[in-house]
């Protein structure tokens, strides 16, 4: 008896908790990487702080643009991109199955616990 259930504890302690979030309750846009249908190792990233930590978007700090000229949009597109882009190769790399804005993780209702991988993306930035 002893020994089962030193080996439930065991065990028990290595099975993943699997999250889903119900598709009404899902905004794409805040999805970086994975499924919100099944899930067991989320993260979640300050997705507007790796924006700003891109050379896009220092470029238009650097150079002045001004917020609403087709040089802003343009630049701030190619800033997005390459956030997402990193996010997505932080998720292949790493065993997270699930990446989201850390906004949308903590509006769910409950919400869902992550490790917030912002630094980890700004690092990869800073690498490349």
């Amino acid at each position: 008896m002893a020994f089962g259930i030193a080996l439930w504890m065991v065990f028990g302690s290595v099975v993943a908790e699997t999250y889903s979030i119900p598709p009404d309750k899902v905004d794409v846009k805040k999805v970086y990487w994975g499924s919100a249908a099944s899930f067991e190792k989320p993260a979640c990233v300050d997705y507007e702080r790796v924006v700003r930590a891109t050379p896009e978007y220092e470029s238009i700090r650097k150079n002045k643009i001004e917020t609403g000229t087709a040089r802003y949009w343009i630049l701030m597109s190619q800033a997005s991109d390459h956030a997402i882009r990193l996010i997505n190769e932080l998720g292949k790399e790493t065993d997270y199955d699930f990446i989201a804005a850390s906004a949308f993780m903590a509006s769910l209702d409950p919400p869902i616990e992550a490790d917030d991988v912002t630094e980890l993306v700004i690092k990869k930035l800073e690498k490349a």
